[in-house]
C-alpha cells in the first residue's frame, strides 16, 4: 500500500514537472518569436534607412526650393535610427510615424517637379521605398500578433506561475503615431 502511494506521488511529481517544462518551453518559444519579429522589422528599417540618402540626393538635384522638407526628412531619419539603436519600441513607433508623414509629403511635393518624377533613379527609389514601407507594415502586424500571443500566455494560469519564475517580461506593442492613423485631408491635397 505504501509502495502504491509512493508510486502515485512520484508519478504526479513527474507529470507536474513535465507539464511545467512544457509551459516553460512554450513561453521561451513565444518570447523568441517576439524577438524574431522585431529583428525582421529592424532589418527593414535599416534597409530603408540606407535608401533615404539616395532619394534625398536625387531630389536635391531637382528640388532647389524644398531644402527645408529634405532637411526635416533627414532629421526624422536620424530620430528613427536613434530609436532603433535604443531598442525602445514606443520611440521607434513615434519616430516612424513622423518619418512616414514626411515621406508622404516629399512624394506629394515631387508631383510639382515633372523632371524629378520622370527620373529613372527617382522612380526606382520611390518604388523600393514604397515596397519597404509595405513590408514594414506587414511585419508590424506580425510583430504585434507575436506580442499579443506572448503577453496573453504570460497572464494565463498556470503559465503565469512559470512566467514569474523565468525571464519572461511583457513585450510592448508597436503603436502608431497619431499622424499615421488620422484621416487624410483629400481636399487640401488638391488645392494648390
Amino acid at each position: 500500500m505504501i509502495a502504491v502511494a509512493l508510486f502515485v506521488v512520484v508519478a504526479l511529481g513527474v507529470v507536474g514537472f513535465l507539464y511545467a517544462v512544457s509551459i516553460y518551453n512554450g513561453l521561451v518559444r513565444l518570447k523568441n518569436n517576439v524577438s524574431k519579429a522585431w529583428s525582421n522589422i529592424d532589418i527593414l528599417l535599416k534597409q530603408r534607412h540606407d535608401e533615404l540618402p539616395k532619394l534625398i540626393e536625387t531630389c536635391k538635384q531637382y528640388m532647389k526650393y524644398e531644402s527645408g522638407t529634405l532637411e526635416k526628412i533627414m532629421q526624422a531619419r536620424a530620430a528613427v535610427y536613434s530609436a532603433r539603436e535604443t531598442g525602445n519600441v514606443q520611440s521607434v513607433g513615434a519616430a516612424e510615424g513622423q518619418l512616414r508623414g514626411l515621406m508622404g509629403g516629399l512624394f506629394a511635393v515631387a508631383e510639382n517637379y515633372p523632371e524629378l518624377k520622370s527620373s529613372a533613379t527617382f522612380q526606382s527609389l520611390h518604388a523600393r521605398i514604397s515596397s519597404l514601407e509595405n513590408t514594414i507594415s506587414d511585419r508590424r502586424e506580425l510583430y504585434n500578433e507575436s506580442v499579443n500571443l506572448n503577453n496573453s500566455r504570460r497572464e494565463m494560469f498556470p503559465d503565469s506561475l512559470v512566467a514569474s519564475f523565468g525571464q519572461f517580461p511583457a513585450a510592448p506593442l508597436l503603436r502608431f503615431d497619431a499622424l499615421e492613423t488620422k484621416d487624410v485631408d483629400v481636399r487640401a491635397a488638391f488645392q494648390s
